[in-house]
């Protein structure tokens, strides 16, 4: 439906520029020759088409907003919404009976075809029923090919979703049902965003499953480093006007760091660097919820809106005592400016080139610890950023290595003389150099906490 109405707004926009131009050729030829009319019509339609596009792009999102917002959508669109945020089965299980069953009236049937075990199904007749099941299992087997499908009466295949009685998604071999009566009045957009949805959930549970089988076996921290080390960039992708270059080097298999290089639009990136306390599983467990989070976020220009996300996500899990410090941040590279979040950070820095060398401006926590105590309000700060200047950005696993008379070296003059000294070097020269300064500085000791950083320079 959505699909539809947008295909007619742009024959009709496309529709009313051809009348345009050719009403307007007319008239010009009649007036003023075929040459110079062929030049203004020309130049007048690109304008036109280019106005037309913009005019498209904004009733488009008008569409999608009445589509997903009103009527009977808006309940899928809602359970699409806490979906994003489920971890577990118990999770899966409070969405569905909230939004799905109490909200919207539906019933839900969800089945492990491999395992042949139901996992989920409404308290009602309808689906406890065990025709319903047998019905289910002989027409749709194990080997059912991954989609969106619909239900008529007798529990069949059925190609017309106007007069369906419900649908399923199957996905990895598990079929989720859900029978509505009104299936005709959902917005047929929404199936394949509740697909991709559903899909994705699918894949945090099996993780967060094997992380933890892995880790009761205490032979296998290997598998488990490998596990998590997924989360983590594995190239940073080429991004225009910016280098990038980064660090990382967990003290033991698994770690509580994590950083992340996100580019949002051409001129637009996000980079985020943190830290979870303590070592272990539970640190492993809470960096990977955080690192999800932010990829599953809609709208990653809302900093304050990720935060809230990171801290409440954190908090579902029910770990004591784990909470984590961050650094997240926008650059803009064509207005010069980086928007950010400091929660508790050890301080990121700024390095401008200036006659006498470069200054260093340190970006200061703005933001309490998140995931153990309430968050006031939050809210980002913002620094102009000139050509050529450097985003530095460590964990306390460099600020805090200690040398032999026990001085840290974020304290140490020789940190910010390294730092100042590699500063118009490239960001991968600057990042090594400081590996080597912590392995000097340290008397190369064994350190004691996990090392990460991240380094971004402006070109120019």
């Amino acid at each position: 439906m959505l699909n539809k109405k947008k295909r007619c707004y742009l024959l009709l926009i496309h529709s009313v520029i051809c009348i345009v131009f050719v009403t307007l050729s007319f008239f010009l030829i009649r007036r003023y020759g075929v040459v110079f009319t062929l030049s203004v019509a020309a130049s007048i339609f690109f304008i036109c088409l280019a106005g037309g596009n913009k005019l498209y792009q904004a009733v488009s999102e008008r569409c999608e907003y009445i589509a997903f917002n009103t009527q009977e959508t808006v309940f899928l669109k809602h359970f699409i919404e806490r979906l994003r945020f489920c971890y577990s089965l118990d999770d899966f299980f409070d969405a569905a009976a909230e939004l799905l069953e109490c909200a919207a009236d539906c019933s839900i049937l969800f089945i492990d075809k491999r395992l042949n075990i139901v996992i989920y199904n409404s308290p009602n007749r309808f689906t406890c029923r065990p025709e319903t099941l047998k019905k289910l299992n002989n027409n749709f087997s194990a080997e059912w090919n991954d989609g969106v499908f619909f239900l008529d009466d007798e529990l069949g295949l059925k190609s017309d979703y106007r007069n369906a009685r419900g649908f399923f998604l199957v996905s990895a071999r598990q079929h989720l049902y859900i029978f509505c009566r009104y299936t005709k009045l959902f917005d047929t957009a929404v199936y394949s965003i509740l697909f991709e949805e559903f899909k994705r959930f699918q894949t945090r549970v099996r993780l967060l499953s094997t992380l933890t089988k892995v880790a009761e076996l205490s032979r296998e921290w290997e598998l488990l480093a490998e596990a998590q080390r997924s989360f983590l960039p594995h190239n940073i992708p080429p991004i225009a006007h910016l280098r990038v270059a980064a660090y990382f080097k967990p003290l033991i298999n698994v770690s509580g760091d994590y950083y992340m290089v996100l580019p949002l639009c051409e001129h637009k990136t996000l980079v985020m660097l943190g830290d979870v306390s303590g070592k272990g599983l539970a640190a492993a467990l809470v960096m990977g919820i955080v690192m999800n989070t932010i990829k599953i976020l809609a709208n990653k220009e809302d900093l304050p809106g990720a935060v809230y996300a990171i801290d409440s996500a954190i908090k579902k899990m029910r770990l004591q005592d784990k909470y984590t410090v961050l650094f997240i941040g926008i650059i803009d590279t064509k207005d010069m400016y980086i928007r950010y979040i400091n929660a508790s950070m050890a301080d990121p820095m700024i390095l401008t080139r200036s006659p006498r060398g470069h200054n260093i401006k340190k970006l200061g926590s703005n933001c309490s610890l998140i995931g153990i105590i309430d968050l006031d309000n939050v809210q980002t700060a913002e620094q102009k950023l000139f050509h050529g200047d450097v985003l530095l950005m460590v964990s306390d696993g460099v600020t805090e290595v200690k040398n032999k008379d026990g001085e840290e070296l974020g304290a140490a003059q020789v940190y910010l003389d390294t730092i100042e000294q590699l500063a118009d070097k490239a960001p991968s020269e600057l990042i090594a150099g400081i590996a080597g300064l912590i392995d000097s500085f340290s008397g190369g000791k064994k350190l004691r906490d996990d090392v990460t950083m991240l380094a971004v320079k402006l070109d120019g």
